[in-house]
């Protein structure tokens, strides 16, 4: 399995947020790092068939992004996911499961094991607009786990979760980068330092540095800053 994105471009009128980029993923968590502006939204909504580029393409195996059978294996995590405040947690995830083709049996099943396993059972009857923001963050992160995706892109995930929170999810997302492509982007550094399997760090729409930390010498965070100072 292997998502290529090759010599993808977007420009905004007289910007280029994206700017002629080349590389693959293939099962494992990459991590996307880069400052406000540097292209990763950009870049990740065109990976989502979201938006179009203004050159170059983006393919699973082959098969388009824009195509059907990409989005049934796909799961998003927008940095502001929508929600109906007053839909339960429950059956927020339910409504979900619909959208995305899963039959009744499958969309109730899978609801309560992600309620489990992000821990909002014991809350799954109340109201979304009554959870904290952690809360709600988690509920964003079950809603694009429902179809056990192939392809996961998180936009900034852990915004608003605990300490505690955050290392139970960086647990998780380790599992499921066992078996699935999973694309992180994130401005903490430490949410990728110690799972992602390959660093990808965006500056102006282009890809200054890509590798496997666990190669390099000292601090992640120390070199990321080191990084966005001098260029």
């Amino acid at each position: 399995m292997e998502l290529v994105i090759d010599r993808v471009t977007k420009q905004y009128k007289n910007k280029i947020a994206v700017d002629r980029l080349t590389f693959a993923l293939k099962p494992g968590v990459t991590g996307l790092l880069g400052a406000n502006g540097a292209g990763k939204t950009t870049l990740m909504r065109m990976i989502c068939g979201i938006l179009t580029p203004t050159g170059g393409t983006i393919a699973l195996d082959g098969t388009p992004v824009t195509e059907e059978r990409y989005r049934a294996v796909l799961g998003y995590l927008p940095q502001d996911f929508g929600y109906y405040p007053e839909f339960s947690g429950r059956d927020f995830l339910l409504y979900f499961g619909a959208l995305k083709g899963l039959d009744k049996t499958q969309a109730k099943r899978r609801t309560e094991e992600l309620l489990e396993l992000v821990g909002l059972a014991d809350v799954a009857k109340k109201k979304i607009k009554t959870y904290s923001g952690g809360m709600k963050q988690r509920l964003g992160i079950a809603q694009a786990l429902l179809n056990d995706p192939q392809v996961l892109i998180l936009d900034e995930p852990t915004a608003g979760l605990d300490p505690k929170e955050r290392v139970r999810f960086r647990e998780l997302i380790a599992e499921i980068g066992k078996k699935s492509i999973v694309l992180l982007s994130t401005h903490i550094v430490s949410d990728v330092e110690h799972i992602a399997d390959r660093i990808l760090m965006m500056k102006d729409g282009q890809i200054i540095w890509q590798g496997n930390w666990n190669e390099q010498d000292g601090s992640l965070e120390d070199f990321y800053m080191k990084e966005f100072a001098d260029k």
